[in-house]
């Protein structure tokens, strides 16, 4: 057992926060409120797992988990309520909650909670998802992706220094949603295209939502079948999501996920893809009244989503319930290319999070930011921004690109982000090494300073890579200097000089910089 004590509670419950005890978890759409404690936070996480200011937005990944600076935690199986008040009381709502102690620390919380419920699976997504950047279609050619376009863009990645690595189709390389089968008037020769880009040593994956659009042969065949989410009168349901009305597959019909699967590995097999992007699955897609075989709500059907991607080595999730411990790559929501909070400021915060409720195998939004409702018409790139977001992108996990840099950057700022890869590249047995310490441990690879140093707790601008490995992303535009609080040990900088800590220290930056130490003792 992982837990020193556990008691399991039942509808409300108040607990008084030890002197100077922080909580993390549940939603990582509140990372940067992370620590919880010291001000007034709610969440139920059966309603959305989105941003608390709107429940409908900022969906991405949950979990019924809370984890404590002084080594308490707050498990259940179900969704459950919770209410920081700001002056030392939590109040937990839901059924068969779990509150346990597992020593006195962040780490011996986590590491006790997840022992017991979501231990490491021993299986990581593709080893090709972190040993390269990744590269996604979506900011390049959003909803128009051809043939064409797509070759010329993993030339492109080539052409300009990068090194190759797994290359994302986004959205509409299909001719309908729920039709998964390439539109042969933009890719006349997807099997050509495949083996071309597995020639340049570009690994394909595709994206798909779970979503079928109404009044097509599919659409037709699935309501016959009975593969369909279906209102309370029995119809199948039409939901409204980013990019129209669609039906839902019923991702607990083992009958509709068997159709799925039938037609993935059909790509799989005849054009030769090697996973999927699997988008959506959004708690905000479903309703507590929706009639589907396993009445399970609406984060069972998230967490079907995930269960079902986790089939393939693979996958990325943006959106998912539960499944601690399990091989998924999980990407932060789509990103405005932003300076603040809302932008490259929450990368490390959310991915501090993402960590501390199971989700290791973490990605940060795609460079430059991903929300490509936000990128104005003929706007130029901030070029400063985009190399800080790639700086502070390049030690996370996983790495990923969309916007094309060798198009948005001139040749100083496209050095500066080359850089950023090189440096990545040159850790890789790092990275490695911690992605199969993840697989069997279920630790974070990405870590907050306070999960091995208490005192640190709310340090959000700046991680550890394990252990071993303290990185201070330059977060501010036209930065000189980085301010940087060293934890306790010996560190060594990049150029050699060792710092002891816990101590304060001021490093100059360039537009070149990502300050990195080494813990050397």
């Amino acid at each position: 057992m992982g837990q020193d004590s556990a008691v399991t509670l039942a509808t409300t419950q108040q607990l008084d926060l030890q002197p100077g005890e922080l909580w993390w978890g549940g939603a990582v759409a509140d990372g940067q409120a992370m620590p919880f404690g010291r001000a007034p936070h709610r969440r139920d996480l059966a309603v959305s797992a989105g941003l608390i200011q709107d429940p409908e937005a900022g969906a991405n990944q949950s979990a019924p988990i809370l984890v404590s600076s002084s080594g308490r935690y707050v498990w259940s199986e179900q969704p459950f309520g919770y209410s920081f008040d700001g002056s030392g009381g939590l109040q937990i709502t839901g059924s068969d909650v779990i509150v346990g102690r597992s020593g006195n620390s962040l780490r011996s919380a986590y590491q006790g909670v997840s022992a017991d419920h979501f231990p490491g699976s021993g299986a990581t997504p593709a080893e090709a998802m972190f040993t390269a950047p990744q590269y996604n279609t979506w900011m390049e050619m959003p909803y128009r992706p051809t043939q064409d376009a797509v070759l010329a863009y993993a030339r492109g990645i080539l052409d300009a220094g990068f090194p190759p690595g797994l290359l994302m189709i986004d959205d509409r390389w299909s001719h309908d949603y729920g039709t998964w089968v390439f539109d042969r008037s933009r890719f006349p020769d997807p099997r050509a295209m495949v083996d071309q880009l597995h020639a340049w040593g570009l690994p394909v994956m595709l994206w798909l939502v779970p979503f079928i659009s109404p009044d097509s042969d599919t659409f037709r065949m699935a309501a016959r079948e009975g593969w369909l989410i279906a209102a309370p009168g029995g119809e199948p349901v039409i939901r409204k999501w980013w990019n129209g009305y669609s039906a839902v597959p019923d991702l607990t019909d083992p009958a509709s996920l068997a159709w799925l699967r039938a037609e993935l590995v059909r790509l799989q097999t005849e054009v030769g893809v090697d996973g999927f992007k699997f988008d959506a699955g959004d708690l905000r897609d479903y309703r507590v009244d929706d009639q589907t075989v396993a009445p399970t709500g609406p984060t069972g059907q998230c967490e079907a989503w995930a269960r079902f991607a986790a089939e393939f080595p693979f996958n990325e999730l943006r959106a998912c319930w539960k499944m601690g411990g399990q091989p998924l790559a999980q990407r932060l929501h789509d990103k405005p290319p932003h300076w603040g909070g809302d932008g490259l400021a929450s990368l490390i915060p959310e991915s501090i999070a993402q960590g501390l409720i199971g989700a290791g195998f973490n990605c940060p939004d795609m460079i430059g930011g991903g929300d490509v409702a936000s990128i104005t018409a003929g706007a130029e790139m901030d070029q400063e921004l985009f190399v800080r977001f790639a700086q502070c992108s390049a030690l996370f996990p996983m790495m990923q690109f969309s916007m094309a840099p060798w198009r948005v950057l001139d040749e100083q700022h496209l050095a500066a982000v080359r850089g950023a890869v090189n440096l990545r590249q040159s850790l890789l047995p790092d990275i490695m090494a911690l992605v199969r310490h993840a697989a069997e441990t279920a630790e974070p690879i990405l870590r907050s300073v306070g999960y091995h140093h208490r005192g640190y707790e709310r340090v959000h601008d700046q991680f550890l890579l394990g252990e071993d490995l303290l990185v201070a992303p330059v977060l501010e535009r036209g930065a000189t200097t980085r301010g940087v609080l060293i934890p306790p040990g010996r560190w060594a900088y990049l150029d050699g000089s060792v710092v002891e800590g816990p101590t304060q220290n001021k490093v100059e930056v360039s537009l070149e910089s990502l300050p990195w130490w080494r813990r050397v003792g």
